[in-house]
């Protein structure tokens, strides 16, 4: 790992490493870290830690059960809020294919709740499926190599049909999600903002970026989309990531939609 990150974390990822090395052996054909670790955006105390592990064939389930309980907080410390992790085969990974298609799925960390999924089957539908296929291509584009060949070899990009509509399916679930109604600040708003702000930026300019600097980029480029109360929004919620007011529920749900119309208008 040349690239900059904290020690604690570089540790951290060292050590999964080796585990799923023991665990898996000669099938294991790489790790990459991923999330806001590939995209050089990883905060201290707020961001998790997003793994990938590619195998080469489909693991037996007490294989997959034994990394399982390697890899779990309780197990393998893990330094950041949580560890989000996603095992693939080899042709998954290389297929572009925007179904799920994982191995295995587990969450877990000291400020996040644990679970654990063997194969999509087990994963329900209203948690959304549209994770693994953008968190893939996110790969492909940003992803840092733990172990294996670089990640634009091992994982490959959606159709733009299929990123537009998991994009589109991601946003939609966003909007369905409870937010504080009414016009006082709280706090999670933010994400709201900067995620619908990410998700214009892949779709209208054709590149993933950190949520911050995706924001920037909807305001610099994003024309009519943009008001002085829109500037206002999305600086704001910048600045919530430091420990700054966040903005209101309600104006954080009334961009996601100005954003969702946009981007749907754009590929109707």
């Amino acid at each position: 790992m040349s690239w900059s990150t904290p020690e604690p974390l570089r540790r951290y990822l060292s050590d999964l490493v080796t585990v799923a090395d023991e665990v898996l052996g000669a099938e294991l054909c790489g790790a990459y870290a991923a999330g806001s670790v590939g995209l050089a955006a990883y905060q201290p105390g707020r961001s998790d830690v997003d793994v990938a592990l590619v195998c080469s064939s489909p693991l037996d389930h007490d294989v997959a059960e034994g990394l399982v309980a390697r890899l779990r907080h309780e197990a393998l410390p893990c330094p950041a809020r949580g560890l989000e992790l996603v095992v693939y085969r080899q042709a998954v990974a290389r297929s572009g294919s925007p179904e799920p298609g994982f191995e295995v799925e587990l969450n877990t960390g000291p400020r996040m709740d644990f679970r654990v999924s063997y194969g999509p089957a087990q994963r329900p539908s209203a948690d959304g499926l549209f994770w693994y296929g953008l968190d893939r291509s996110i790969l492909h584009q940003s992803g840092r190599a733990l172990l294996g060949p670089p990640a634009a070899d091992a994982f490959a990009d959606l159709a733009p049909d299929d990123l537009r509509r998991l994009v589109l399916d991601a946003l939609r679930f966003w909007l369905a999600r409870p937010l504080p109604a009414g016009e006082v600040p709280a706090p999670g708003t933010e994400d709201a903002v900067l995620g619908a702000c990410r998700s214009w930026v892949r779709l209208r300019l054709g590149v993933w970026l950190p949520k911050v600097a995706a924001a920037r980029r909807l305001l610099d480029e994003a024309g009519p989309l943009v008001d002085a109360d829109t500037t206002d929004l999305v600086e704001r919620s910048m600045a919530a990531r430091d420990g700054g007011v966040p903005p209101t529920g309600a104006a954080a749900r009334a961009f996601q939609r100005r954003v969702l119309a946009d981007l749907a208008a754009a590929s109707a």
